[in-house]
């Protein structure tokens, strides 16, 4: 724990006050004002560490100090029950008694807001003194309002569940002495050194990391959630805790920066560490100040408060909030980068599988370009294989695609130290771009692949329109993600349409996916359906002049049936904005109008999905599937289902809804309809035979609360 400036100003000469109450009231009446003495002592220390920090201090300051005054409370309220309250003149063995901080407390880490955890170590089983001290700590702590999380436990107790419980593993490691016995709390380090941690490295990083995954799937299993849990969530305070954890494990270190002088991480690296978790830090204290609460998750209604708290003001056609929360998820991907190739080196350092010798040299020997294989992934042969040949950065991604391989962590190490090399000349390539499309229009799962390629950095470098993108929010209640992330759901949901995992969720469009006359051009346009967010402008219309300006360097030539039919997207983004002005108000204003469904229903109406099976009703159910439903009063209904009947041709039927849904009940129903409708109004315009000659790739038919609706949704 760094220096506290100027403690006394936080906490003063407590321990003789609490001593003088005790002895002038007696044991009863003294524990009453006690406590009275302690919730002064803590209510003003806490209004001093935070009057520092909203005068302009830092979170780690913010850290330290909220330690150090929960030290001096425990130490002075330790020391009176011991000496006052129950003394013991001669204690024997079994009667020591230490005081030990663990988990965030133990690290030095805690927040205004957090619980305190605490470790009361025996020599041996409870005895009756021992019973009483504890309790009449607890006792008042509890009453001082405190969260505590406690464990009373010998050093054999502590041991036998350390080998047991990675939980209990874990908050051993972090053990740091308050008061009483210290030989006691010696013992208990080295015994857990010599008969927990030592030679069980290689299953304690199995077990973190499976309970890192864990975490993240409960967590929504992405870093760019727009309301992320800065604790918990992807990208958050505890995967750069989980970092501190290994590498204290495996490398007995009390510092991350001490690993730079170990070679593991680089002085780069480090840097980034240190900044990320300085901000989450200054994040998660605003949270809990804000709430009054140990609040972790950042929510819409925190957001621009914390922002501008944070000094995030409002720019011409950037909002203060928004470059807050892209400054967020760019430090939630570089806890990322730092904490999956940490991670990835120390399990490869400490597993390293042997390979069957007949699929090193199946795999190994049959056209690799100049990556070997290191076990079970692919690997560069020398550190500047980037720097000989650039396009390589993208055909390591494309092998490892094509041939199903992981990626050497030591590789995306050097990928994104070389991220300089992609330049215009390389964006020019002929060949890197080739290999892109491939990546993109794969019937491997290009959505791994292209995220693999987005969390490298190298996408955003090769595409600097979608680099604009990453990390940006869109703040509002249509969106679950960020722009990229939302991209790269959209994508994954195309790919599963196409190889028909989505015939029961989605078959309308399963059955038009074939029919289309390029899905080169329609890969493209929903890479690239959502590229101009957050320029100040109809993100529709620059859009298209991104999607003219990338689609000939894609290959899809002006000679080439992809740029022709590229060529027809141009219609659905007039189709998006007007879907958009129709259904924007009636949500706002809480009830569908029947006339935004009239109007809309009209406005997606297409000549070739006219002829489809299903004809306009199918248009008229994707309209009503766009209305976020909400309840409508009894007189609207029969307007809404009307106009429904009018706006389909199908006068004297009901209308495929039936009015409108509730949202809470109906919301994965919902979902599932924008996902299938979407697509729908994009294929059918595909599949037309007159195409506009210009290319506008831009597939705007894929709506934004379209084809990534279901995943965000998830």
């Amino acid at each position: 724990m760094g220096a506290i400036a100027r403690q006394r100003e936080i906490i003063d000469g407590l321990r003789a006050e609490l001593s003088a109450a005790v002895r002038a009231e007696g044991s009863g009446t003294g524990r009453v004002l006690l406590v009275a003495i302690l919730r002064k002592a803590l209510a003003a220390g806490r209004a001093e560490i935070r009057r520092r920090f909203e005068a302009g201090g830092t979170a780690a300051a913010v850290m330290r100090e909220q330690c150090f005054l929960m030290d001096q409370l425990i130490h002075a309220l330790f020391d009176v029950v011991i000496g006052e309250l129950y003394p013991l003149a001669n204690p024997t063995a079994g009667e020591k008694l230490a005081l030990v901080a663990v988990g965030g407390y133990g690290r030095g880490e805690l927040a205004p807001c957090s619980d305190i955890d605490l470790l009361f170590l025996l020599p041996y089983k409870r005895t009756p003194h021992t019973e009483q001290v504890v309790e009449a700590l607890l006792y008042v702590l509890w009453d001082l309002g405190l969260k505590i999380g406690h464990a009373v436990r010998s050093v054999e107790d502590c041991l036998r569940h350390a080998k047991s419980d990675l939980t209990v593993r874990t908050s051993l490691l972090e053990l740091r002495f308050l008061r009483g016995d210290e030989e006691l709390f010696g013992e208990l380090k080295r015994r857990f050194d010599l008969e927990i941690a030592r030679g069980t490295a290689a299953q304690f990083i199995e077990a973190k990391l499976a309970e890192r995954d864990e975490r993240h799937r409960r967590e929504g299993d992405s870093r760019y959630k727009l309301e992320p849990n800065v604790k918990e969530g992807k990208g958050g305070l505890r995967d750069l805790h989980t970092l501190f954890w290994l590498a204290k494990y495996i490398y007995r270190i009390d510092d991350v920066a001490k690993l730079v002088d170990l070679g593991v991480l680089s002085p780069e690296e480090s840097h980034r560490f240190a900044r990320a978790q300085d901000f989450l830090w200054t994040v998660r204290c605003h949270l809990h100040y804000l709430t009054g609460r140990a609040e972790e998750r950042l929510t819409f209604d925190l957001q621009t408060e914390i922002g501008r708290r944070m000094g995030y003001t409002d720019h011409a056609g950037s909002r203060g909030v928004e470059r807050f929360m892209k400054h967020y998820f760019l430090i939630a991907k570089d806890v990322g980068d730092l904490t999956r190739i940490f991670c990835a080196i120390l399990e490869a350092d400490q597993r390293r599988r042997r390979r069957l010798p007949w699929v090193r040299w199946g795999i190994g020997r049959r056209g690799l370009d100049g990556f070997v294989l290191d076990g079970e992934r692919l690997t560069i042969p020398a550190e500047d294989f980037f720097a000989k040949d650039p396009v390589a950065l993208i055909r390591l991604l494309h092998i490892a695609q094509r041939t199903g391989l992981d990626i050497h962590p030591r590789a995306l190490r050097r990928v994104g130290q070389s991220l300089r090399l992609v330049d215009a000349k390389l964006r020019d390539d002929p060949e890197a771009n080739r290999l892109f499309l491939d990546i993109l229009t794969s019937p491997r799962d290009p959505e791994s692949a292209l995220r693999r390629m987005n969390e490298a950095g190298v996408l955003g470098r090769f595409i600097p329109d979608f680099g604009r993108v990453v990390a940006q929010m869109q703040y509002d209640m249509y969106h679950h993600y960020t722009v990229d992330e939302h991209t790269l759901f959209a994508i994954g949901i195309l790919h599963k349409i196409e190889s028909g995992q989505l015939k029961d969720e989605a078959p309308l469009s399963s059955s038009l996916i074939g029919t289309i006359a390029s899905r080169r051009a329609l890969y493209v346009a929903v890479l690239l359906h959502d590229i101009a967010k957050g320029r100040g402008g109809d993100h529709s219309v620059l859009g298209e002049k991104i999607a003219l300006r990338l689609g000939p360097r894609f290959g899809l030539s002006a000679g080439d049936r992809d740029r022709r039919v590229a060529g027809a997207l141009a219609p659905a983004d007039e189709q998006h904005r007007l879907q958009t002005r129709h259904l924007r108000p009636a949500h706002d204003r809480r009830f569908c109008r029947a006339g935004a469904v009239a109007g809309t229903a009209e406005a997606v109406a297409d000549p070739d999905l006219g002829q489809h099976p299903r004809g306009r009703a199918a248009s008229l159910e994707r309209v009503e599937s766009r209305v976020v439903a909400r309840p409508l009063r009894t007189r609207d209904r029969g307007h809404v289902r009307r106009a429904q009947r009018r706006a389909a041709g199908c006068a004297g039927r009901r209308g495929p809804g039936g009015g409108a849904r509730k949202a809470a009940g109906f919301q994965r129903e919902r979902i599932r309809r924008l996902c299938q409708g979407g697509l729908s109004v994009l294929l059918a315009v595909l599949r037309r035979r007159d195409p506009r000659p210009a290319c506008a790739a831009d597939a705007r038919g894929v709506s934004h609360r379209g084809a990534a609706g279901r995943r965000e949704a998830g």
